[in-house]
């Protein structure tokens, strides 16, 4: 323990001498995971230049002025990209005025932004941070329609501006959820979803004239419909959340309607049983690996062969999920990608090798999301980079060291500060109803 405490203050040391930005920083000695397939460089060298990433590889000259981080014996990553979580939009789980990740009685479903909510200061982005968060994608809940509305792209860097890219996609909740929010029926809902798209194909071809065409008892909203036309156009993702193999069928069969359009599954516990059909139509599934119980009627084949079987069969997959701890806490999104690796030893099973777990949480939802300077330690992307005592898919291992485009970012948390205020109080520095 003190070897590593010695370590990470010795990193530390080195990047907060730097300037800030540093022009240029060598990562040099460490076990290069790039991020690209199977990938691993020993002894590898990466050099990060105003924020880019320059050279990748193994015994790469060292620029003269670089500030040299030594990070022999480490393991060096991409930084990890959320796939779905709650960042900066839900402080308090139990308290509704830290939460705006759903808005129950607004007249305004798909138009909503949720972009204009993120909180820089939440204190849950210091802690995904410290995990070797370095983005994540936040997205909203459908509370009272179908749609959603708008999620956004954060970044984690200390100081910055949060959002990285807004309206990044449009949430619509179906399967169970989406049911009930549309009148009780899964007919309801999808009569909600193609006639919300039929509408914003009609405001497409004639947004000064749209008004004139609705009574005044319309269900639609031209905000709303208006915001639906990037989805329509294939310039927005749209995001369903779907768990049942029926439901994913007919999200697959939107295309078809809507050829532009860009489905991105989330949920998908059951989308094993259709993986096939899930890869012909190029979509991708942003999910957990660690499903197995029919907590639903709607999940009654959850397995953890799941994430393997899409892989397996072709699909895009991605580690993220909406609510609870997963969503707020990203920084456990290694060790789910782990645990995918392992169920790959289980007799009967199917998981992941571990460049594809690595890449579930870092090149593929970088891909899914358009974010293409983002995910893999390669020439010309941004500097994210984490370096880690150990092995990034255990829970042994953790990350001593996190740059974010190519900035040192601080290692600290309010659970740190509070951990450093409070473990060696004197005696007389204890509250009055203590025994001095």
């Amino acid at each position: 323990m003190k070897r590593l405490s010695f370590l990470v203050a010795q990193i530390a040391t080195t990047l907060l001498a730097a300037p800030v930005p540093a022009a240029t920083i060598a990562i040099t000695g460490g076990t290069v995971l790039t991020g690209v397939g199977e990938e691993s460089i020993a002894g590898g060298t990466v050099i990060i230049r105003d924020g880019r990433i320059v050279a990748v590889g193994a015994g790469l000259p060292v620029p003269a002025g670089a500030t040299i981080i030594d990070a022999r014996g480490k393991t060096v990553t991409p930084g990890i990209i959320a796939g779905m979580s709650d960042l900066g939009i839900d402080e308090v789980g139990g308290v509704r005025e830290t939460n705006d990740s759903g808005a129950r009685t607004a007249p305004w479903s798909a138009a909503l932004d949720l972009s204009t909510a993120i909180n820089g200061n939440s204190v849950h982005i210091p802690v995904g941070r410290m995990g070797g968060v370095t983005r994540a994608v936040v997205g909203p809940g459908a509370e009272s329609d179908i749609f959603g509305g708008q999620g956004v792209v954060i970044t984690l860097a200390q100081g910055a501006d949060p959002v990285m890219r807004p309206r990044a996609f449009q949430f619509v909740e179906l399967g169970e959820n989406g049911a009930g929010l549309a009148g009780g029926s899964r007919p309801a809902a999808w009569a909600s979803l193609t006639s919300a798209l039929a509408e914003a194909a009609r405001y497409a071809a004639n947004p000064a004239g749209y008004d004139r065409g609705l009574s005044r008892d319309s269900l639609a909203k031209a905000p709303d419909i208006a915001a639906l036309v990037p989805v329509l156009r294939g310039t927005m993702p749209l995001v369903v959340h779907a768990e049942r193999a029926s439901d994913i069928v007919q999200v697959l069969g939107l295309k078809a309607r809507y050829p532009a359009l860009r489905p991105i599954l989330i949920g998908a516990r059951e989308a094993w049983l259709v993986a096939d059909r899930i890869a012909a139509a190029g979509v991708p599934v942003i999910t957990l690996s660690l499903f197995d119980l029919p907590d639903d009627f709607e999940t009654l084949a959850s397995s953890r062969s799941n994430v393997g079987l899409l892989q397996a069969a072709g699909v895009t997959v991605a580690m993220g999920l909406f609510g609870g701890d997963s969503a707020a806490q990203p920084r456990n999104l290694p060790y789910f990608a782990g645990n995918a690796v392992a169920q790959a030893a289980v007799p009967g099973a199917t998981g992941l090798t571990r460049g594809q777990a690595l890449a579930t949480i870092t090149a593929n939802p970088a891909r899914i999301f358009g974010l293409t300077d983002l995910g893999t330690l390669s020439v010309g992307k941004r500097g994210d980079v984490v370096i880690w005592d150990g092995d990034p898919l255990d829970v042994t291992g953790a990350p001593i060291a996190v740059l974010i485009d190519g900035v040192a970012q601080p290692m600290r948390s309010r659970q740190t500060d509070l951990a450093e205020r409070y473990k060696s109080l004197g005696r007389s520095d204890l509250p009055l109803q203590y025994p001095r």
